[in-house]
């Protein structure tokens, strides 16, 4: 029988003759059926200084390779939440940053570290013999890895319910059983379908649900999630420890996780509640909403960023499609009045118009239906549907009676550990007022897909016992007609602007400045600088005004 070498020991198949070539030539057909891995020489030692990472092939299998402290390690080169290659992302220490929307993965272990996404990376064994770098890696293609999960426990009489279907909920159940969780978890939606990806219904208004899922139903059955659809809850006894559902049942729980987002802000006008007044809050709005515009006349009242993705995702599809918002330009207090033009000029040319520094007063129908709307400015526009987009509120009204605290806005009140004001109670997503560490601790409400998830491992965790602050940097993206705007910080009450490259040429970089300090920045086709400075900020190290204003971007050691 054929001995291997000590190099390739723990990587050839014994009984396979072709394991020879793999001495000569550094590669491993591994033709036995009784091997499922590869073995290839990817590059020399020397290739690779510390800091640095590189895409390399095994068995035509893209794979990111990093060398952080003089080790190597080996992980899957796509992002698990959209696909985005890593390689183009921001590697600092041992994780690398999505260049997308921001997911981060511990590029030693491939767990993902920061969110969106659900999943891990699959990692590779590496290992490094006279000067040159091995890695080994399944025949079979794997692109992600779902962390190890526990079940319900059988004898473990404990309840965790989950108010909410949402992406705080999910990640909640996941952290749950990934941590040996061996209760009965419960998540109550008022929805239709299971989980879905929400921040695609604004963006292609005509998918199909089965695309959008995050999980699909046999993944809940094999780990014990029971999901309640088409159920609300309408009130809460926290001194009972029970829930009332909408069809008058109780259900009891041990620990408590409010996590209802938040719902489209309605108009207040007369004919703003009749039928074909839609607001985007769920997967059957976006349906009707692309079923009604579709060749007809559309109007978006808003121009918040669903209001403006849905003008742009209508654009080729409406007769036609007017915007119409109280402000000059879109997105003018978040992003600023430069790149707001810049999105309206976007959509001019996709024949979208606006209306802007207006407001509607009134919307004129019969049978029920919108056939025109009436501003402020006494412009009238016909209308087959009109689409509402003018923010949103915490879906908090549940709560009333009980003895968990609200604020001001409706949003319900929690520490650093997703906890509210009452012992087992937690709340997590777009229905919190949470403190934001990177703004030393100032009290904010935020409604990002990222933010959602990170609050509900954080309160999954720390359900189990086992103390979790939550730490993660804000991090969102927009997209219009095919163009990503992303976005890291917190940037409420900035004082000055600083831009990089040209706005108007649409491949920028921009600083929102308070004081002398950068808390957030925004970009366009200028990958991977947003998720750069991202790092930067979630090493709680301080960006300055001056390195914004520097003639050179050096100090941020972009590819």
């Amino acid at each position: 029988m054929w001995a291997p070498q000590p190099l390739l020991d723990q990587f050839v198949c014994v009984e396979d003759p072709a394991a020879e070539d793999t001495l000569k030539t550094g590669k491993s057909s591994m033709g036995s059926s009784q091997c499922s891995e590869v073995t290839e020489v990817v590059c020399l030692e020397s290739d690779l200084q510390d800091g640095q990472m590189k895409e390399v092939e095994v068995n035509h299998h893209k794979i990111l390779l990093v060398r952080n402290e003089g080790k190597f390690s080996a992980v899957g080169s796509l992002c698990t939440h959209y696909g985005a290659p890593l390689i183009k992302g921001a590697l600092v220490g041992n994780h690398v940053r999505c260049p997308w929307h921001g997911a981060c993965f511990n590029t030693t272990t491939g767990d993902i570290e920061e969110y969106p996404g659900l999943d891990s990376l699959p990692s590779y064994k590496v290992r490094v013999e006279n000067g040159k770098v091995y890695v080994t890696a399944s025949k079979q293609k794997v692109t992600k890895r779902v962390k190890e999960m526990s079940c319900r426990v059988r004898g473990v009489c404990h309840t965790v319910l989950l108010v909410g279907g949402g992406p705080a909920s999910l990640q909640c159940a996941e952290t749950l059983r990934q941590n040996n969780y061996g209760g009965r978890i419960i998540m109550v939606t008022k929805d239709e379908q299971l989980p879905l990806d929400k921040t695609k219904l604004s963006k292609a208004m005509n998918i199909e649900s089965e695309k959008i899922l995050l999980r699909p139903s046999d993944f809940f059955q094999k780990h014990d999630i029971e999901i309640w659809t088409e159920k609300e809850v309408v009130s809460v006894n926290t001194e009972g420890k029970t829930v009332t559902l909408s069809d008058g049942t109780t259900q009891q729980y041990n620990q408590l996780l409010i996590s209802t987002g938040a719902r489209a802000r309605t108009m207040q006008c007369p004919g703003a509640d009749m039928e074909n007044v839609k607001h985007l809050e769920s997967y059957k709005d976006a349906a009707e909403i692309y079923q009604m515009s579709v060749g007809k006349k559309a109007v978006v009242v808003g121009t918040s960023f669903i209001g403006m993705e849905v003008a742009a995702y209508l654009s080729d599809k409406a007769a036609s499609v007017a915007v119409v918002g109280k402000s000059e330009f879109p997105y003018q207090f978040s992003l600023g009045p430069d790149i707001g033009k810049m999105t309206m000029k976007m959509l001019e040319e996709k024949n979208v118009s606006f209306y802007t520094n207006d407001g509607v007063v009134e919307m004129r129908g019969e049978n029920g239906r919108v056939k025109e709307i009436v501003l402020k400015t006494g412009v009238v526009l016909p209308v087959d549907v009109v689409i509402i987009g003018i923010g949103v509120i915490p879906n908090s009204d549940f709560l009333k009676g009980s003895m968990v605290e609200v604020d001001s806005k409706n949003a319900v009140v929690v520490d650093k550990f997703m906890k509210t004001n009452i012992l087992d109670v937690f709340a997590a997503g777009d229905v919190t007022s949470f403190p934001l560490s990177i703004r030393e601790d100032k009290r904010v409400q935020i409604g990002h897909w990222q933010l959602a998830q990170a609050h509900g491992r954080v309160a999954a965790l720390n359900m189990l016992n086992k103390p979790t602050e939550l730490n993660s940097i804000p991090y969102f993206w927009t997209v219009l007609l095919g163009k990503s705007i992303r976005y890291a910080g917190y940037g409420e009450g900035y004082t000055d602007i600083v831009f990089k490259g040209n706005v108007d040429e649409r491949k920028f970089l921009t600083f929102y400045i308070k004081g002398d300090e950068v808390v957030a920045v925004a970009s366009m086709n200028f990958d991977p600088a947003v998720s750069k400075l991202a790092e930067i900020m979630a090493t709680g190290q301080k960006i300055t005004k001056s390195q914004a204003e520097s003639e050179d971007l050096e100090w941020l050691k972009l590819p």
